[in-house]
């Protein structure tokens, strides 16, 4: 058995995402061969690929047909997050893709996704930054637990730069770190915007595969004023089932897919899509209907990312500073995750498919 021949076999197991085989894209290293016995690694794209399994079995099966039936085939798994940026790389240098969660209205459980997003992300080996763009309601302290807590500062090159909070495994930043919490935030729309760019200029967030920003509801000001700062890789679009959080999701899909802005679409994932019962695991409760999600995403021809469920694990994690994804129950974390999966996913083919990430230019 020779390193050509391992090559060659491998050379059929196609990426099923990115419609290239393992060997094209460069994601074969270290081979290592004695007698029978064979093993490398398989670089991914990201930390949380979905197909792992698929891909392991898919390389050792094109082994034992191409090569050797009778050889003993180790696969072993790394990760480096792709990106495809081309813009100024002032502009948050060090960080690969950037994911804007938004939603067309409040309190659909945009910031709960983002959190548990950016920690599952986190778990499964990526780098992760999570920025609280809701300026006027910002939930992140306490959903993290960091509520109070104000972050240091470093002098870069004479400049005064603000550290994010590390915390759970994230860095975090939030206006409600900064402001007093007995204070509501009154401003014009020009110093909401200028708090967004401060966000990307002033705070170190150095090297991360992902920064995820919770946006506020809505379409305005801060929405414009981030796709013109921020290099955004593709948008989260967060809904619940009932029609009237999904004609208010409608909106923030067309904006995103509108001619002026054109950020990508990663999918729509449904939050509080049923409830689970501690005592009845099995049984699945539609409190607000069914299916709104992916009627919305297949009407709008974007992938259709998961659903989350509404239950107490959720709701208490977020009030008391305990993630569900961290601190819930099983039902919820394996949705949580399932979530990560695609959503880095959709990165990815994101990243392999469409135009280099840039800057948008609007001029309304």
């Amino acid at each position: 058995m020779t390193q050509e021949q391992v090559l060659q076999a491998l050379s059929q197991v196609q990426e099923p995402d990115l419609g290239k085989d393992l060997v094209t894209l460069n994601m074969i290293k270290d081979i290592h061969i004695n007698d029978l016995e064979v093993s490398f690694t398989v670089v991914l794209t990201t930390p949380a690929c979905p197909l792992k399994d698929h891909i392991r079995n898919a390389c050792i099966n094109a082994i034992h047909i191409l090569v050797s039936k009778e050889a003993k085939v180790t696969v072993n798994f790394t990760a480096n997050v792709n990106s495809n940026r081309k813009d100024n790389q002032n502009i948050l240098p060090q960080v690969k893709n950037i994911i804007a969660v938004g939603s067309g209205k409040g309190g659909v459980g945009k910031s709960t996704v983002s959190v548990n997003l950016a920690l599952a992300l986190a778990e499964g080996g990526a780098k992760v930054g999570l920025l609280d763009a809701d300026i006027y309601g910002p939930s992140i302290p306490i959903m993290l637990g960091i509520k109070g807590e104000r972050p240091m500062m470093r002098d870069i090159d004479g400049k005064g730069m603000i550290l994010p909070i590390d915390v759970m495994g994230i860095k975090v930043m939030s206006i409600g770190l900064l402001i007093d919490d007995r204070q509501a935030v009154v401003w014009r729309g020009p110093m909401a915007s200028s708090a967004i760019r401060q966000f990307v200029s002033d705070v170190l967030w150095e090297e991360l595969d992902y920064l995820i920003i919770d946006l506020p509801p809505g379409t305005g000001d801060i929405h414009l004023t981030m796709v013109q700062t921020i290099p955004v890789t593709g948008s989260v679009i967060v809904t619940t089932p009932q029609e009237v959080a999904l004609e208010d999701a409608k909106k923030a899909i067309m904006m995103f897919n509108g001619p002026q802005i054109k950020v990508p679409i990663l999918g729509v994932v449904e939050n509080m899509s049923f409830f689970t019962p501690p005592e009845l695991p099995e049984n699945k409760y539609y409190i607000f209907g069914q299916g709104g999600g992916l009627r919305l995403a297949e009407r709008f021809e974007v992938p259709f990312l998961g659903q989350l469920p509404i239950n107490m694990s959720m709701r208490e994690g977020g009030d008391q500073g305990k993630p569900a994804y961290l601190y819930g129950d099983s039902i919820s974390k394996e949705a949580i995750q399932q979530l990560a999966m695609q959503v880095a996913r959709q990165v990815s083919i994101r990243n392999a498919n469409l135009t280099p990430t840039q800057l948008v230019e609007v001029t309304v």
